[in-house]
């Protein structure tokens, strides 16, 4: 038998008795009189004890042991003399009477330990001994408690969870598509899926009306913190509804994973905030509300006092930071440069401080006078203690610079704690954005969505003023999920194709299945699709999604652990009709 109970398990009411332990060696410390082996496992970690009572080869073997050897203990359970209570075995001990090594290890290339000294690329490299770290095996564990949860939810919700196609065909929106050649039809590929969106549409029209998956899906897209090359959605569908039978269920699913996962309780209803709101009062589709300091629009007040910046701006707005009149020069210059860089994109930064005594001091006291800037104090709500701080220019470009400031001074000021949660939903998307290098629409979510039925007849006149029946969840700033109500009508769909400049035969072409299948009874359906990586790492209270997948891919979308990309034997090309062509970019 290799093991009784695991290194995690004993406890006082275990004393007296004999246990078998089986894991690796954490560390050894040689006392000279006592040797103690903390050994570990993945429910964690017991103290061993070698003696004076335990025999001469036990010290012997004890004192050739390594770090990260897998060996297997017997002993007797003791009460420790000196208890851990940062343990949950601090209190006992065991004394050993047999030592077996069932594999040495060499000498890991980082500790293996909570704070560790492997870099990011190492650690990722030897994944596999990162994954014994507590952290990640944590974060791990969380991942498959909140998959349990999920679909516990949800088989309570009466939804079926069914499978999907990864080989797929390619479809012209969207992300770039990962490819996979066909070796049995020559010259022809499959793509692996961005998501299983066509194909839950075809199980609504199969009937299945309450559909689920935990999913992979797959995007060619450069990379970030909370992006990976494939990724996992919680992926629904569900027909005979309107947007809100779809928004109550699954801020049930959500208030469910608190409740269970994280044991909290949010009562209150989620915020509904139309998109137009939160880009006027935050700049961003996904607002950050575990604080206020909301964007005032001042440039009826700014306007007219010979200062060019605001002169010549479409729209001047600033947030007020409430007690940090006291800036120094230091920290305002700080905040400048931070504007300033490229991922912020901002030429400068105004500011205003509403001083204790009432009075103002500001970047701009040439051009504005006390009463100039008492003004946009009031218009801005300022009161004494407070900072004001200003950008104009193009009004999107500024909004969202001035996003990037506000959450920036929230993180400052700490008020963007990972304990505290701000849910809400936002939704009255645009259905369409125009671009300017393709002359043409583009869906904002995908062509599948639903435009909102009262703004239907600006197909003709204003497309780009029609409002998606679309909604995106947001919680601390995060899009955790985002869905819509679909297209179910094939003429309304034609309609949407013709908008976004698919020709008839390209729309048959891309999506004569869909089309075909909608001639047979489609009802009306919606759904949604939540990033299970950033859910798990927001539940986390981490800033990325990596330690959740149990093998990611770094920031270059390789996997250095098992070198992967990697180029294929010149007869497996060959057997594929696939040439190389010499890189352009080198």
């Amino acid at each position: 038998m290799y093991r009784t109970h695991t290194c995690g398990e004993l406890r006082l009411n275990h004393v007296g008795i004999q246990t078998t332990l089986s894991g690796w060696v954490q560390r050894v410390r040689n006392l000279g009189a006592m040797t103690f082996i903390d050994l570990r496992d993945r429910y964690g970690i017991t103290q061993v004890l070698i003696d004076e009572n335990c025999k001469p080869e036990i010290q012997a073997t004890a004192n050739a042991l390594g770090r990260e050897f897998v060996v297997r203990i017997s002993g007797q359970v003791l009460e420790r003399a000196s208890k851990n209570p940062k343990l949950p075995t601090g209190d006992i001990e065991v004394r050993a009477s047999e030592i077996e090594v069932l594999n040495a290890a060499e000498l890991p290339p980082f500790t293996i330990e909570d704070d560790t000294d492997g870099g990011d690329e190492l650690r990722m490299k030897y994944r596999y001994l990162d994954l014994r770290r507590n952290p990640v095996k944590n974060a791990l564990i969380l991942r498959h408690h909140m998959a349990q949860e999920v679909r516990r939810y949800l088989s309570d919700q009466q939804f079926v969870e069914v499978e999907t196609p990864f080989l797929i065909s390619s479809t012209p929106e969207g992300a770039r598509d990962f490819v996979v050649p066909s070796r049995l039809h020559h010259g022809k590929f499959y793509a692996l899926p961005q998501s299983p969106q066509t194909f839950k549409q075809l199980l609504m029209v199969a009937g299945f009306d309450r559909y689920f998956q935990i999913v992979k899906c797959f995007r060619d897209e450069d990379l970030r913190a909370d992006r990976q090359p494939e990724f996992t959605q919680i992926d629904c569908e569900m027909s005979f509804v309107e947007r809100n039978d779809v928004l109550n269920i699954f801020e049930g699913l959500i208030k469910h994973l608190f409740r269970f996962v994280l044991k909290i309780d949010l009562t209150e209803p989620f915020r509904l905030m139309p998109y137009a709101e939160a880009m006027a009062k935050y700049g961003s589709d996904k607002p950050d509300l575990r604080f206020g300091m909301e964007f005032i629009d001042i440039t009826a007040q700014a306007k007219g006092h010979n200062f060019v910046v605001f002169d010549n701006a479409d729209y001047i707005a600033g947030i007020c930071a409430s007690g940090c009149a006291g800036y120094t020069r230091k920290q305002l210059d700080e905040l400048t440069e931070f504007v300033k860089r490229p991922q912020v994109g901002a030429n400068g930064l105004v500011y205003i401080k509403h001083n204790d005594d009432g009075s103002f001091k500001s970047s701009i006291d040439k051009f504005f006078n006390a009463n100039d800037l008492a003004a946009i104090g009031q218009a801005m709500g300022s009161k004494p203690g407070d900072l004001m701080l200003i950008m104009a220019g193009a009004q999107r470009k500024t909004q969202t610079a001035l996003c990037e400031l506000r959450l920036e001074m929230g993180e400052r000021l700490g008020l963007r704690p990972k304990d505290k949660f701000a849910p809400l939903w936002v939704v009255d998307f645009p259905l369409l954005e125009w671009d300017d290098e393709a002359q043409r629409f583009f869906a904002m979510h995908h062509p599948f969505t639903s435009p909102n039925p009262d703004d239907l007849h600006l197909f003709g006149t204003n497309p780009g003023a029609i409002r998606a029946n679309a909604y995106d969840m947001v919680i601390n700033g995060v899009e955790v999920g985002g869905g819509s109500i679909r297209i179910h009508d094939a003429k309304l769909q034609q309609t949407m194709f013709s908008t976004l400049g698919f020709t008839p035969e390209e729309a048959e072409r891309q999506f004569g299945f869909l089309l075909n299948a909608f001639k047979y009874g489609a009802p009306p359906h919606g759904g949604i699709a939540f990033g299970f990586d950033r859910l798990c790492s927001l539940f986390g209270g981490a800033d990325s999604i990596r330690d959740y997948i149990a093998f990611p891919k770094n920031n270059a979308a390789k996997d250095v652990m098992i070198d992967a990309p990697n180029v294929l034997r010149p007869e497996q090309l060959t057997e594929l009709s696939i040439d190389i062509c010499p890189d352009t970019k080198e």
